[in-house]
């Protein structure tokens, strides 16, 4: 009999304990993380989908309608520059935007076809603009390195902070670590690209961060040409000097096995 109760006893143990196991799991098997009232979901590189509250928010959306599929339907798109991998106007035709509006910099108005002039927000560095209880900021990016200028040119394109209610959300767009992000203050979130030859290595993107000390880092965008930046360095860069930051790593290339 005595066995017998241990026997129940352990099982009921294992139960709880995996129950407490799932509870802490930031992802579940639609790739959502949950970030206390923000919840992230990761497309691909620079992509992503942010839902806050009953808002839902569309991220450099590119990859058609079928990256998006099961996804609910934007209220607010951002895009922070003209290239590919942040900008498609053939997606945006394929995706139900009807009541979305778009926040954009002028060089990717230019490229927009005229059905979605009445949608457009145009921001320029360092506007400001309020949509749905959000207030956006437009922050600039851009290269420093003499051999990456033709990339990113200074005013043309926009990293953003997303004002969500007590949270500052910062997307860095490509750039590299500009005095502009140096200078940013209390940001909660910060999703900061570390990708060569296109932004910046992820040697200056510890040593920015650890300017701005925002409380927690994503780090995305770190797909190059032809390597994939090694993010478990760029945390032991920060974190050997600010243990205090929380660096989160999300899976922003499904398809891929890196």
């Amino acid at each position: 009999m005595k066995k017998k109760y241990i026997s129940i006893i352990s099982c009921l143990l294992l139960l709880f304990g995996c129950k407490n196991i799932n509870s802490q799991k930031s992802k579940d098997d639609s790739n959502k993380y949950n970030l206390n009232s923000i919840t992230v979901i990761p497309i691909e590189h620079a992509t992503a989908v942010l839902e806050w509250k009953d808002i839902t928010i569309y991220i450099d959306p590119v990859g058609g309608k079928e990256a998006f599929k099961g996804q609910k339907l934007p209220d607010l798109i951002l895009i922070t520059d003209i290239h590919g991998d942040h900008f498609s106007l053939e997606t945006l035709q394929e995706l139900n935007t009807e009541k979305a509006k778009i926040i954009v910099p002028q060089a990717v108005a230019d490229k927009m076809s005229e059905d979605f002039t009445p949608q457009i927000d145009v921001l320029n560095n360092g506007d400001s603009k309020e949509r749905y209880g959000i207030t956006v900021q437009a922050i600039p990016m851009y290269n420093l390195r003499e051999e990456a200028l033709k990339f990113h040119i200074k005013g043309r394109g926009n990293g953003y902070i997303l004002n969500m209610g007590d949270k500052r959300i910062y997307f860095s767009g490509d750039t590299e670590d500009i005095p502009e992000m140096r200078e940013l203050e209390n940001i909660d979130k910060a999703f900061v690209c570390m990708n060569l030859p296109y932004t910046m290595t992820i040697e200056s993107a510890a040593d920015a961060v650890l300017d701005f000390n925002p409380k927690e880092i994503y780090p995305y965008h770190y797909r190059g040409k032809p390597e994939v930046s090694d993010v478990a360095r760029f945390k032991s860069l920060v974190n050997n000097k600010n243990p205090d930051i929380n660096i989160v790593q999300l899976d922003w290339y499904p398809n891929d096995e890196f």
